[in-house]
């Protein structure tokens, strides 16, 4: 039996077994928030042309080197979501107009006259 290892090392293409041990799909996507070590679930791809299933962290049963235990059965994870992509965040700079720096600055400005 191999050694657990910790989700920051998961990468894409890793074997996802069900709990009956049959193969279940591969690894496509971690999702999480590495410098939080906050695990939120995987996305796996189960079918060759089918979009990733999101499989939430609390169905991850055990992480080994190179695959990835569910606690789910094949069937369970056939019913599995379609993993959505979140929305790109937007990034605001620090001194831009729309920042909250910028939006506070200009509240206090004096008018020029």
């Amino acid at each position: 039996m191999a050694d657990p290892v910790s989700w920051l090392l998961i990468e894409p293409g890793w074997q996802v077994l069900a709990a009956d041990g049959t193969e279940a799909g591969t690894v496509k996507e971690t999702i999480g928030d590495s410098n939080a070590d906050i695990f939120d679930g995987l996305a796996v791809s189960t079918r060759k042309l089918g979009k990733p299933r999101y499989v939430p962290a609390e169905q991850v049963a055990e992480i080994t080197q190179g695959a990835v235990r569910l606690s789910l059965t094949p069937e369970q994870v056939e019913r599995l979501d379609e993993y959505q992509e979140p929305p790109e965040s937007t990034i605001i700079e620090p001194g831009t107009k729309d920042s909250l720096w910028g939006r506070i600055r200009n509240v206090f400005r004096r008018p020029t006259s």
